[in-house]
């Protein structure tokens, strides 16, 4: 099992800005378990961050003679747009970085349920012994 942050990949990737031009700009990728960090090529800038919570999934693949484009699309629907040198494959390291994730995370909610349920079936076994314990005593009393 990985260990959270761990770097599965680093390179170049483009995004495309949100400004009325929308140019590509490119940006120094690294990609853990748990994240995308995007690097401005500029020095003393900071990095910005995509969590994979709050990523919903990658969408939009398409492939030119060049380039890869891809869509990564947030919890809350926003759409930000990349795109790779064609055998680059950052669309895919990023899916299935972000599935690895999901799944983690599932299996996390499915343990944290059970120990719950297991939790209250023993707190209520433990009260409907409490509540027999006066009925049988009151019981052999009257004997």
């Amino acid at each position: 099992m990985r260990s959270s942050g761990e770097v599965l990949r680093e390179g170049e990737l483009e995004k495309r800005s949100d400004s009325l031009f929308q140019v590509w700009k490119k940006k120094r990728g690294v990609l853990t378990t748990d994240r995308l960090k995007l690097f401005p090529t500029g020095l003393g800038a900071r990095p910005k961050e995509l969590r994979f919570h709050s990523i919903l999934k990658v969408d939009c693949v398409e492939r030119t003679g060049k380039y890869v484009y891809f869509t990564i699309v947030t919890t809350d629907h926003k759409e930000i747009d990349f795109r790779c040198a064609g055998g680059s494959h950052w669309n895919a390291s990023i899916t299935l970085a972000l599935i690895d994730f999901q799944n983690r995370r599932a299996l996390q909610d499915f343990r944290s349920l059970r120990e719950r349920t297991a939790a209250a079936a023993a707190a209520a076994a433990a009260a409907a012994a409490a509540e027999q314990e006066p009925e049988e005593a009151g019981a052999t009393g009257q004997s």
